[in-house]
């Protein structure tokens, strides 16, 4: 079942108060997902992510358990299909989802990594000295160049690129803010300052990738049932020691997501289904390979709506 299909698992930005409601209140396999991870996690993650605040959903080491625990809520309504893609994917912290979803490590144990991980992240910059930024319309050379041009002014890279003409870009303050001009400069249509917290998949996030490489060595990984697409390289991977490795590696590095979804692409991915909250990753590859065909998951009708799309017959 499922001849072409790909799984692709959001990462930070696609949070919002509400998320993964309709799904916990349909089904109880859901509901035993939010329970496993206020076990592990220490408190009532249903209800932050059903009732907020946002502000506190919105600090790093709140947003990627909760996310985690949304996306994998959704792959549990979805698994029982019994779909076999051809590769699975995730956006920086939805690589995590995506593991989880291809059996590298159990939800448990991807819940406590995630949580230390949002923490070493928050705890890597000082509240406040970071900035994180989409520029628009320039090549990802231009924005190399752009980033390598402010770095007087502080550490300053090219985080994320993200589809076509849109790369992320992060670090201290003064260098994203000269970027930004130097950019605009060389052509740029627009850039846009983000609402993240922190300036991952920079250099500044060295010290926490040295940190997460303690526990990810701790943590019981198996291999791949589906092979992942890398964040860092855009490489399909598939046995737990690169995995361990790679996800040291994702902190400090670019998250190459137009590389990986054309890596998918060239691996025989027609269908991609976004698994969790949000659709800022369909609307990314739209962007990236306008040919295939979109779907996601993460509410009742969408469920239905892609079963429906893959012809799959449900008992009722």
């Amino acid at each position: 079942m499922g001849s072409g299909i790909g799984l692709v698992f959001p990462g930070q930005g696609s949070q919002s108060v509400g998320m993964g409601r309709a799904l916990y209140d349909a089904h109880p396999a859901v509901q035993a997902v939010y329970r496993e991870a206020s076990e592990v996690l220490g408190y009532d993650v249903a209800d932050l992510c059903f009732n907020g605040p946002a502000q506190q959903l919105n600090l790093t080491e709140y947003t990627q358990p909760a996310l985690l625990t949304a996306s994998i809520a959704a792959w549990k309504v979805l698994e029982p299909v019994g779909l076999t893609p051809v590769a699975v994917a995730g956006h920086s912290l939805g690589e995590y989802s995506a593991l989880v979803a291809a059996g590298g490590l159990t939800f448990k144990d991807a819940a406590a990594l995630v949580q230390k991980r949002g923490r070493y992240m928050a705890e890597a910059v000082p509240p406040g000295s970071g900035l994180v930024a989409a520029i628009l319309g320039l090549a990802p050379d231009v924005v190399r160049e752009a980033c390598k041009e402010a770095s007087a002014a502080g550490v300053v890279a090219a985080a994320n690129f993200n589809s076509p003409g849109q790369v992320v870009i992060a670090g201290t303050k003064a260098a994203v803010e000269k970027a930004i001009e130097v950019a605009k400069a060389k052509g740029a249509k627009k850039a846009i300052p983000l609402p993240v917290s922190v300036p991952v998949h920079t250099p500044l996030m060295q010290s926490a990738a040295d940190r997460l490489a303690k526990d990810v060595a701790a943590t019981a990984w198996s291999d791949l049932k589906t092979p992942l697409v890398n964040n860092a390289e855009a490489k399909a991977l598939k046995t737990a020691a690169e995995i361990k490795a790679s996800l040291i590696r994702q902190l400090p590095s670019s998250v190459l997501w137009e590389d990986s979804v054309k890596a998918m692409h060239s691996m025989g991915v027609t269908t991609f289904i976004e698994v969790g909250p949000g659709t800022v990753l369909s609307g990314l590859i739209k962007r990236i390979v306008p040919e295939v065909k979109l779907l996601n998951v993460n509410d009742s009708p969408s469920l239905e709506a892609t079963l429906n799309s893959l012809g799959v017959k449900r008992e009722t």
